[in-house]
């Protein structure tokens, strides 16, 4: 007993394996010491040795990442070690409303070693506790569910190069959260670069080709000159007249990539434009500065809403000196102060529709609101088919949407960035170490790891 308790609680670690051998040195070692004549008891104590590890292995093998308040000490980061999870083959079931939508990963070393680094929080169970977390969760009278991820997905943000990472929420949190992804823009898109992706995200972009419709206040900045020189230099370059027809063949590669079956997620102007874009296909909407020649006569009524993901029944903004693309978006229509600027994330059955649970994952129901170009969407451009994920109904404006288009799925955010409430061209970035546990970030990597789940059929 005393050669057993001396091996046990100097064996200090976590790995299984190293356990056994490192008990294993110290205990010949001390072999020798005792010598021959006790090798009956030594016989004995390897036994009980080897008995105890093998109970020692079926205990802990399990890790639990908690996406609770009170459990998680950064939110963020706790996407990327799933993603790392998911990377090095390990097996991840993702626990829909328990405890803000956990992660359950099996039990490496290096993971251990990883959530430490990265300043995750995690909790180690034994597979018994783990299985009655699991029988919990599978409780019909429990609304949660556990998805089983399968596979890291390979995302693609359509930016145009040169960008700042800082312009972009998506690309922000994804860097801060350690998961990669790769930079695409037109020339790959035409060249039919998203069958490489799992996951595409719409930079802050205008699919009309008004150059986001910064004229009014811009049109004489360097930077708005080079970037309208660029953009033109560019359509040319791709066999184009006019920058409007490139940006609607771009716009036609991504809504086949979506019936085919890809996850497109957008932000702020990149969601109103890019439908406007497919609606007003073969139509001239662009005023002389945009193009070099007048828009259509007539074009409202000519623009075909059969042809949108999300929006129908809307009205374009004809002046170039208005900030706004359509009737589509709430940010000139809102009657909300900013102290009390909130929207409430809805609430599905996990196991009746597990797809709009997923993407409302969270630790709190109340996420703070923010602007954008395109802050949030009018219910009444909505197609009856999509789904609201997030509303604030005081304002009756939907922030967060989803829906199918064909084989795949899109979801669009309003807002440019969840922790800068009025982001403004030349605003410095947002330092996300200030915001690790942020509600408003956490929509966004829950449409990144969408893509991983094992499909399961939606029932309603």
């Amino acid at each position: 007993m005393m050669i057993t308790t001396y091996l046990f609680n100097n064996v200090k670690t976590n790995n299984t394996y190293f356990f056994i051998e490192e008990a294993a040195n110290r205990f010949e070692i001390y072999r020798k010491f005792i010598g021959t004549r006790y090798k009956k008891s030594v016989r004995t104590i390897v036994f009980m040795l080897f008995l105890f590890v093998g109970v020692f292995q079926l205990q802990a093998s399990v890790i639990l990442i908690p996406m609770d308040a009170k459990g998680q000490a950064n939110h963020l980061k706790a996407y990327g070690i799933t993603y790392y999870a998911l990377e090095n083959n390990l097996n991840v079931q993702w626990l829909l409303n328990y405890r803000g939508g956990s992660f359950l990963i099996s039990d490496t070393e290096a993971l251990r070693r990883e959530c430490q680094i990265r300043g995750v929080s995690f909790e180690v169970l034994s597979n018994g506790k783990a299985e009655g977390i699991l029988e919990e969760i599978q409780s019909p009278s429990m609304n949660m569910d556990a998805i089983v991820l399968e596979k890291a997905p390979k995302i693609a943000v359509y930016a145009p190069q040169g960008n700042k990472p800082w312009d972009d929420a998506v690309t922000m949190v994804l860097a801060y959260a350690e998961i990669p992804y790769e930079t695409i823009y037109d020339t790959e898109v035409l060249g039919d670069a998203l069958l490489l992706y799992d996951w595409l995200h719409l930079h802050h972009e205008d699919f009309t080709g008004q150059y986001g419709k910064f004229y009014r206040n811009y049109r004489t900045t360097p930077w708005y000159i080079q970037e309208k020189a660029d953009a033109e230099a560019l359509a040319a370059k791709l066999g184009f007249n006019k920058v409007s027809e490139e940006k609607l063949a771009v716009a036609l590669k991504i809504r086949n990539y979506v019936v085919g079956g890809g996850f497109m997620f957008a932000m702020c102007s990149a969601t109103d434009s890019f439908d406007i874009a497919l609606a007003a296909e073969g139509i001239d909407i662009a005023e002389p500065m945009f193009d070099g020649d007048p828009s259509e006569p007539g074009y409202q009524s000519k623009i075909d809403f059969d042809k949108t993901f999300a929006f129908t029944e809307f009205t374009l903004e004809r002046s170039p000196m208005v900030y706004e693309f359509s009737s589509i978006d709430m940010t000139e229509k809102r009657r909300i102060p900013f102290e009390s600027d909130y929207f409430t994330l809805m609430d599905f059955s996990a196991k009746w529709d597990p797809i709009p649970t997923m993407l409302n994952q969270n630790h709190t129901v109340l996420v703070k609101g923010f602007m954008g170009q395109t802050t949030a969407f009018d219910p009444a451009t909505l197609k009856p088919t999509v789904l609201v994920l997030g509303e604030n109904k005081f304002n009756n404006e939907a922030r967060y949407i989803h829906g199918i288009k064909g084989q795949g799925f899109f979801t669009f955010y309003g807002g440019h960035d969840p922790e800068d409430y009025q982001h403004r061209v030349g605003d410095p970035k947002t330092e996300l170490e200030l915001h690790p546990n942020s509600p408003g970030y956490r929509l966004i990597l829950n449409n990144v790891l969408f893509p991983a789940a094992k499909k399961k059929k939606q029932k309603t």
